[in-house]
Order: structure tokens, then C-alpha cells, then sequence
């Protein structure tokens, strides 16, 4: 009987491939195109589902199909809430992956699709923070007084926020003075800042800048031939010289290393170098996963490790919300996945701006956001040190801004614009593909003018 239930589920496939024109691109695909779409797609419903509390057909159709390839319209999802796993196929059948969310630790891809044997991790990252007292103001609560007129117009123009805005927050002096959400989201749902992790990263490391000095090298096991001449300083400021490409279009080195590596630190590692540390600015989402590991491989106890950006970052900031996730190995992936409210992460903008005290404590050392402003020296000065931008998105309408803005950006039009001079935060989060020609750049030059 079973295998009469294979054989009709097989010929209804068939069929189904017949009648969607599928057949011959099935033929053709490339079968880690196939699980890069299957992982994809488990990672990011699994994540939306067990972190920001979304229904998954949702994430499903909005998320992940909407914007995407082709392939992706015909990949389905089963999701365990009792195991906490989802499972992505195409067509049912093909390419199956899957992703385990544990608890503390957000969801890791199972590229073997071997569940059990991913470590059970989650329990060592639960660490106490701060009671909040939600009546105070933003941002030690959760308060926010009348927002500024002038700021609420600008922020009504759907031109000025965007396509796809899921969520907008505007800083002035340390206040919220605006903010907007999507349908069906709010100031409680946490939204992934892609890209926008790489700099919360820069500061964990920052915490322990007594640990792992800037001009240490010698840096992996690994790295006994030419890369031991690599530095913190090179890794962080995108010039270690390491091959990696950065192209999501494709089965290129990003998209295998998220979504079809368990480790993916020792992925991105074991490229070779191909330009003299420090002399080329080559942008990798690799280099950020390494510099996770790194910091982490700095503690004896790995389960201190875990609890260390929650215990050292987002209790002291109140970043109640924010769930760093860790790949099948335990390594934070520090280039890509950090899950927090719009308001928490603004929060994170608000302590840049401070120059990383809070509430009365130098949490990272002085003069650290500083240096991680300094323009690394292999960027033609688009980028610092510190994992971030000076350049904004470079698609779509732009504006001029004040010289010392700087950025935080990830994929699919994530943003966060730090005005100095203007103690401003401009948050932007959203679904905007870059096909769609979109840039914050004149909502943020609006509101400069209107004096937010």
C-alpha cells in the first residue's frame, strides 16, 4: 500500500511538472540552486515563526515566494511546533532541507537535514537582563511621548517610506519623535536587519577588545601559511584579501555558506588568499561569520560564549527583543542574523550615537565607535572600520546629507542612518528588493530639513 501511495504521489508529480513548463528547468537546475532555495526558505519561515510569532503560509507567500526566483513559487513547507523544526521541498520532494529553532539561539539551517544531531544549545544562552519598567520613556521603556507634526507627514508619504516598509523609527535627541509600521506588524515584532548585524558585531567585539587586540594576528588554527599575516583590524575592515563572492543572484560562496554549510566560519576560513591583506576592500558576509567565531573561540566555556552578546550588550541597552542566531555549530552569524523590534534596534543606533556609554557606563572602551568610524584604508572611504557605511543604499532616488552620516545597510532595503551633527537615527526596516529602485536617503534629507 505504501509503495502505491509513492508511486501515485510521484506520477501527480509529474504531472504537476508537466503542467507548470517546469520540466526542462528542473533538468537544468543545478541541484544546490535547489537546496540553496529549500534552505532559504526553511531558515527564514522557521525564524519568522519562532521568533517574530508570523503565521508561516504568511512568510511563506510574503517573505520568501513573492520577491523570489521562480524555483521558489514551488517549494513548500511543513513546520513542527512541537519539535521546533521546519522542513522546506520542492514540489514536495526535491532538495529537502530543513531548520531547528533553539531557544536563545533563533534558527540554525540543517543543511544534512540531520536534526538530532544538531547541539542543543539554547538553554545556555538564557540570560537574566534588567527589569524594564515599560511605563518610562524610550529608551529606557517602552514610552513614547506625542511624535513631532513635521515628522508625521513625512512619514505618511508612502513615496518617502517606501515599498514594502515594515517598520520606520525617527530618533531626535534621544526621543522618538516618529514611528510607522507595516500591515500586520508593529513595535513588538522582530524584524531581521540582514546586513545591519555585520556592525552589531564590530561592537561585541568591542566588548572584548581586551581580549583580542585590533593588530593581532596569527589568527586561526588554520592559518599557518600566508593568512597568518592576517589582522583583526583587516578582517573587520573588509580587506583580509580572502576569496569570497558576495553575489546572491547565484550558488555563489554567500548563499552556500548561509544555507548549505552547518559551520560556516570553518567554510569561510578555508578560502585562499588572493590579495595582499589590507591593500583590497572586498565587502563578505564570510568575514563577519569568522570574526564571530573568533571572539567566541576567546572564552574557555563555550556556553559563556553564547550568553555573552545578551550579558555584555543587549541587557545593559534594555534590547529585550534581540536574538542573535547561531549556524548548526554553535557560531554566530554575526554577518547576517540578528532579529530584534524596530524599537531595539534603534536602541543599538542610539548607543553609537553615545559613543557606546549607556546609562552612565562606558560599555565599549572610549574612542571605540570612534575608530570604528575611521575610514578603512582599501575602501575609497565607503566604509569603516568598524563594519559599517558612509555610503547609503546606491539605488533609487538619492539626496544629500550631512557629511558625517553614517550607515548601518543590509539586503532587501534594511537601514539605519546615524546623523552626529544632528543627534538624528533614521531607522528603516522593510521587504524592498533592490529592483525596486528604493533609497531612504530623501526621507532622511526631509526630515533634516524639517528639523527632526
Amino acid at each position: 500500500m505504501r509503495l502505491l501511495v509513492k508511486m501515485l504521489k510521484g506520477a501527480l508529480v509529474l504531472v504537476l511538472i508537466a503542467m507548470t513548463g517546469l520540466a526542462g528547468w528542473l533538468y537544468f537546475a543545478p541541484p544546490d540552486l535547489i537546496r540553496v532555495g529549500t534552505g532559504y526558505t526553511a531558515k527564514i519561515v522557521c525564524s519568522n515563526v519562532f521568533i517574530a510569532g508570523r503565521d508561516p503560509q504568511e512568510v511563506l507567500a510574503v517573505d520568501v515566494q513573492a520577491p523570489g526566483h521562480p524555483l521558489l513559487g514551488f517549494i513548500s513547507v511543513n513546520v513542527d511546533r512541537e519539535r521546533e523544526t521546519v522542513s522546506a521541498a520542492l514540489l514536495g520532494l526535491f532538495g529537502r532541507n530543513q531548520a531547528v529553532h533553539r531557544e536563545g539561539l533563533g534558527c540554525a539551517s540543517v543543511p544534512a537535514g540531520a536534526i538530532e544531531r544538531v547541539p542543543a544549545l539554547g538553554a545556555s544562552a538564557r540570560v537574566e537582563t534588567a527589569e524594564r519598567d515599560e511605563a518610562a520613556p524610550w529608551p529606557a521603556g517602552e514610552t513614547v511621548a506625542a511624535e513631532d507634526p513635521a515628522v508625521a507627514a513625512i512619514l505618511d508619504d508612502a513615496d518617502m517610506v517606501g515599498p514594502g516598509m515594515r517598520a520606520v523609527v525617527v530618533v531626535r535627541d534621544g526621543q522618538i519623535v516618529g514611528e510607522r509600521y507595516g500591515e500586520g506588524f508593529s513595535a513588538a515584532t522582530p524584524l531581521l536587519g540582514w546586513s545591519m548585524t555585520k556592525t552589531v558585531t564590530a561592537a561585541i567585539l568591542g566588548t572584548l577588545d581586551n581580549r583580542l587586540a585590533r593588530d593581532a594576528a596569527s589568527l586561526h588554527a588554520d592559518w599557518s601559511d600566508d593568512r597568518g599575516t592576517i589582522t583583526l583590524a583587516d578582517l573587520m575592515a573588509m580587506s583580509s584579501g580572502l576569496e569570497f563572492n558576495e553575489d546572491y543572484g547565484a550558488v555563489a560562496d554567500v548563499t552556500r555558506m548561509l544555507y548549505l554549510e552547518s559551520d560556516m566560519a570553518r567554510f569561510a576560513a578555508a578560502k585562499p588568499l588572493i590579495h595582499p591583506h589590507g591593500e583590497d576592500f572586498s565587502y563578505s558576509s564570510g568575514t563577519s561569520v569568522i570574526l564571530s567565531r573568533l571572539w567566541q573561540d576567546r572564552f574557555d566555556d563555550p556556553q559563556q560564549a553564547l550568553g555573552w552578546p545578551r550579558r555584555a550588550l543587549f541587557g545593559p541597552l534594555g534590547m529585550e527583543s534581540a536574538v542573535l542566531e547561531t549556524d548548526a555549530s554553535g557560531t554566530f552569524v554575526g554577518s547576517s542574523y540578528l532579529y530584534a523590534t524596530a524599537r531595539d534596534w534603534a536602541r543599538f543606533g542610539q548607543f553609537l550615537l553615545q559613543d557606546g556609554e549607556w546609562n552612565g557606563e562606558q560599555i565599549l572602551p572610549a574612542g571605540y565607535v570612534d575608530w570604528m568610524r575611521e575610514a578603512a584604508p582599501a575602501s575609497n572611504g565607503v566604509y569603516g572600520r568598524g563594519q559599517l557605511w558612509f555610503a547609503g543604499p546606491g539605488r533609487g532616488r538619492q539626496a544629500e546629507l550631512p557629511a558625517d552620516t553614517y550607515w548601518l545597510r543590509g539586503h532587501d532595503g534594511q537601514s539605519m542612518a546615524i546623523i552626529p551633527s544632528r543627534s538624528l537615527i533614521v531607522l528603516r526596516l522593510g521587504l524592498t528588493p533592490s529592483s525596486l529602485d528604493y533609497s531612504p536617503a530623501p526621507m532622511i534629507a526631509a526630515l533634516v530639513a524639517a528639523g527632526a
